[in-house]
């Protein structure tokens, strides 16, 4: 039930339309919430329906325009009860470590390759991150909004420093596995 309380989320930020949102979605809210053009537009309707949001009035004839949408004392109040619930961690479910698993059993072949590809793609993450950081947070920047998307930020980095610092150890641990040869 989390896309739409993302949704809330940034039309709280800035009333958008579904166009806008999905522009939004893929700059920033996609990095740890990711969802579909249609997924976008088919909650939009039913954030609608719920009068949790409102098409804001339009100027021009709505026919081929875009609506934008705001959130509604409703949808404040929903996004509100949500961020206040309690939510365990969802348990890890990653298939490069099940494959590495089963490698174990069947061999390797392929799977170092593999490694190297996720480390590169999560190299170009962290990269990418430390860049909106520099970008988007530099000293003094402290507002309690920019300080809590920055600790959001934080966690992506955090989360890709793991993952390149893991990968980098299993490829180790896969040369010296080649060092010593076959497993008898």
């Amino acid at each position: 039930m989390s896309l739409p309380h993302a949704i809330l989320t940034a039309l709280l930020e800035k009333p958008s339309s579904g166009l806008d949102l999905t522009r939004r979605f893929d700059k920033s809210i996609g990095y740890f919430w990711s969802a579909t053009h249609q997924q976008i537009y088919r909650e939009l309707g039913k954030l609608e329906a719920e009068g949790y949001i409102r098409a804001l009035p339009s100027q021009q004839p709505a026919r081929g325009q875009k609506k934008s949408y705001e959130v509604l004392p409703a949808g404040r109040a929903e996004l509100a009860r949500w961020t206040a619930a309690s939510q365990d961690p969802k348990p890890l479910r990653d298939t490069l470590l099940l494959r590495l698993r089963a490698a174990a059993v069947v061999g390797t072949e392929g799977i170092e390759a593999d490694l190297r590809r996720h480390l590169e793609l999560h190299q170009r993450q962290l990269a990418e991150y430390e860049e909106i950081q520099q970008r988007d947070f530099p000293p003094g920047r402290d507002a309690p909004q920019d300080r809590l998307q920055h600790l959001i930020l934080r966690a992506g980095i955090d989360l890709e420093t793991f993952w390149t610092q893991w990968l980098t150890h299993a490829l180790e641990e896969f040369g010296r596995l080649a060092a010593e040869g076959p497993a008898s």
